[in-house]
């Protein structure tokens, strides 16, 4: 059955395009006026500053690019929360960690996400929640009642799914509850490539499954929520479809797209890798040596793509009409979004690859990535975890990002693990993280 025709939808020549990151904003950032006090002193909008989570004496972070002074939200403000209900999932993909693991299944006990949303309501303002991690979360027999119970408290809640269990009841029962954001994981426009990836799974069911949650969020009297984010991950083998798939996206009524590159946690997976030469530029070099290229808004099509992929491949620091649109680079993606993350049984990670440990390759050497956590909710409440010292003095450390570059570098068997690096930082180093590097991402 044919989808209705959209009252509108961005023309996929406007589509704002970035070297493996893709963006559809349909919504105008918000803007406010600050006012200077007789001292000086910049005065926020009471809404502004409680949303931020800034209160008297807070240490903010100020940044400044050249035209503009940003912001930052202090370290000990948690806007949002990554829960895992489950690590175990219906599908065997080619791309998961799992193969590389050896650790047990679970799913989240109700006592721990009793803990969960007890810690939750002692912050004002509400973190967000995230329902995801490295199991498919509609697996978990009690999700329904863990998405509604974070929506009666008041939080805005997002779910990650591969789409296979997305039923039309699951789909009405995620409207009626009011989740805010579904992402489905989509890593093909064909059955054949979609397989490739997804094991298990059928790429005509999961978009019937989205067909049918397009027409109830069309009828839905409310607005129209979930709002619908399609995941991508890039490889070799599918990169050429990642158009269509975003064309596929927006006609099911797709407002957000995630693109990530693969995590080669196989010899395989090298061979699927699409950021070798990005990860080896002169990325510790400051930014001022770099030569910078001021580039216009202009049509990406086959006149234009290969000019101005060769552009980004160049050691420069590009920008489009003026604005920095290349990845930030030793940048933790979890502190700036001021996050935590909870596993299956309950342990507390500052990031979800910490979650778990696991094995990856880094320009064909093995690197190995224990899991990190600050404690349990069982024994402890997410607000006493969140202030522990540790864990306040890791995000520090984090801001300042102050690690061997281990990715550019890899000269010497520090970069084998994430224990302890050349510039006397202890276990956890995140010199080696690619999410920290803008090549890996997650919604």
């Amino acid at each position: 059955m044919p989808l209705p025709a959209q009252k509108f939808v961005r023309p996929f020549s406007q589509v704002k395009w970035q070297i493996f990151t893709l963006e559809v904003p349909l919504k105008p950032s918000s803007s406010w006026k600050v006012t200077l006090d007789p001292q000086g002193r910049v005065v926020l909008p009471q809404e502004v500053a409680r949303r931020f989570g800034l209160k008297a004496g807070s240490q903010i972070r100020l940044e400044e690019d050249g035209q503009h002074l940003i912001l930052k939200r202090p370290t000990d403000h948690l806007a949002k929360v990554y829960i895992e209900p489950t690590n175990s999932c219906n599908l065997d993909c080619s791309i998961c960690m799992r193969h590389v693991w050896d650790e047990p299944m679970g799913n989240m006990e109700m006592a721990v996400f009793d803990r969960v949303m007890a810690g939750l309501a002692s912050f004002d303002p509400l973190p967000s929640v995230f329902f995801g991690g490295y199991g498919e979360p509609l697996s978990h027999p009690a999700i329904l009642e863990m998405i509604r119970r974070a929506k009666a408290l008041g939080a805005k809640v997002e779910l990650i799914t591969n789409g296979t269990l997305l039923s039309k009841e699951i789909s009405k029962a995620l409207i009626e509850i009011g989740l805010d954001t579904l992402w489905v994981s989509i890593d093909g426009a064909s059955p054949e490539s979609y397989a490739d990836v997804r094991l298990g799974a059928a790429l005509p069911a999961v978009l019937d499954n989205l067909r049918a949650l397009y027409q109830l969020r069309l009828h839905w009297l409310k607005p129209r929520r979930p709002e619908l984010g399609i995941a991508f991950v890039a490889m070799q083998r599918n990169i050429a479809e990642l158009p269509e798939v975003i064309r596929l996206g927006i006609r099911l009524g797709a407002s957000r797209f995630s693109i990530s590159n693969v995590l080669p946690h196989t010899p395989e997976l090298q061979a699927e890798m699409l950021y070798r030469q990005a990860m080896s530029s002169a990325v510790y070099q400051p930014s001022g040596i770099l030569p910078e290229v001021k580039l216009p808004r202009m049509d990406v099509n086959p006149v234009t793509r290969e000019a101005l992929v060769q552009i980004f491949q160049e050691k420069v620091r590009t920008l489009w009409n003026g604005s920095d649109e290349r990845h930030m680079i030793n940048v933790c993606p979890f502190i700036e979004q001021n996050s935590t993350s909870v596993r299956w049984d309950g342990r507390l990670s500052p990031c979800l690859p910490l979650l778990h440990s696991y094995q990856s390759y880094l320009e064909e050497r093995p690197r190995l990535s224990k899991a990190y956590s600050v404690g349990s909710l069982l024994e402890q409440d997410l607000s006493d975890l969140w202030q522990d010292p540790e864990y306040v003095a890791l995000r520090e450390r984090l801001v300042e990002f102050s690690f061997s570059p281990c990715t550019f570098c890899n000269s010497c068997e520090m970069p084998e693990s994430n224990l302890e690096d050349c510039f006397g930082n202890i276990f956890p180093t995140c010199g080696g993280c690619l999410w920290a590097q803008g090549l890996i991402q997650c919604p």
